[in-house]
């Protein structure tokens, strides 16, 4: 690990401030997924703006009839919240798949949303990767690629978003705040906010240097049952090789998101519409524009059973 000078800010404008005064500085809290990249060198941080006290730890009912989730709460807290349990079922279930529970005491909303990918090749700082390395090549295209991205990629990176509860806040039409540098606010749709990789994978989400997160805002809660499956090699721990995020109404009607398949929870409008005609419709409108490799095509197969279990499930 590189040596790294360090802080606590005091509020969310001071933190931004801090980090858009010097380059190469990041905000950090728990660390989770940070630590890890800056013991292997792909984060080098020369200065760390610590935003554990900046306070953004409460969920609130909003004036509409959603939730405000600062921030700094924790996965544990917020999945375990009254209102996300009895309302945004979808959202504890996906909270309670995604990593341990020492992690999820640990992780919190914010930075959960910016979690970097597990592509192997990405960890690898022997092998190229235009993400690690802008320029430098994608050892994963023609690689290992099983766990990596079916759709959503480009040339350049066929990585995926790694995470479950962003993949549930898609379905909920989620929303994420943020305080720019010069304190002014603005609020970003979450399908939105993370970048397909086009040919600048490095470059992730829409924030710009030194913006900070406040806040997630979840819209009043779409009627209908939850559901959140998640399959992957090893129950224990490990991530999504499919996710399906999905509330179904009576009807048939609802709204779905894959996760594990792209660099970003995906949706699209068209697969919702299908629905009422059941998986196979769903996964021919959100994969139409799919670009799997040989191995792992069998993604694209195994979304379709995995909502056919879901939407089993609704009927029953």
């Amino acid at each position: 690990m590189r040596s790294f000078t360090y802080e606590r800010a005091a509020s969310p404008a001071a933190a931004a401030a801090s980090v858009a005064a010097r380059p190469g500085a990041k905000f950090i809290v728990s660390g989770t997924n940070l630590l890890d990249l800056m013991k292997l060198e792909i984060e080098t941080p020369v200065h760390l703006v610590d935003v554990q006290d900046i306070g953004l730890d409460a969920v609130e009912d909003t004036e509409e009839g959603g939730l405000r989730i600062g921030t700094l709460v924790s996965n544990t807290a917020l999945s375990a919240h009254p209102r996300v349990r009895r309302d945004y079922a979808v959202l504890t279930r996906a909270i309670q798949a995604g990593a341990s529970g020492q992690l999820r005491n640990k992780a919190t909303t914010g930075g959960n949303l910016l979690q970097r990918t597990r592509c192997s090749y990405f960890y690898d700082t022997n092998m190229p990767c235009n993400k690690r390395d802008p320029g430098s090549g994608c050892a994963g295209i023609n690689g290992h690629s099983r766990q990596l991205g079916v759709i959503g990629t480009s040339d350049a990176c066929i990585a995926t978003y790694p995470g479950d509860m962003a993949v549930a806040m898609r379905v909920l039409d989620a929303s994420v705040e943020t305080m720019r540098p010069d304190g002014q606010a603005r609020t970003i749709p979450l399908g939105e906010f993370h970048r397909l990789w086009g040919d600048t994978p490095h470059v992730e989400t829409v924030l710009q240097p030194g913006e900070i997160i406040t806040h997630v805002v979840l819209p009043p809660p779409p009627p209908g049952q939850h559901f959140y499956e998640k399959v992957r090699d090893r129950a224990s721990y490990a991530f999504a090789l499919v996710s399906v995020a999905a509330v179904i109404a009576p009807d048939g009607t609802g709204r779905v998101a894959f996760g594990g398949v792209a660099p970003r929870p995906w949706r699209v409008a068209a697969a919702d519409a299908a629905l009422p005609q059941g998986a196979g419709a769903v996964i021919a409108a959100a994969f139409a524009d799919a670009r799997p490799t040989e191995d792992n095509r069998f993604k694209i197969k195994l979304a379709e059973r995995t909502l056919a279990g879901v939407l089993s499930q609704a009927r029953s």
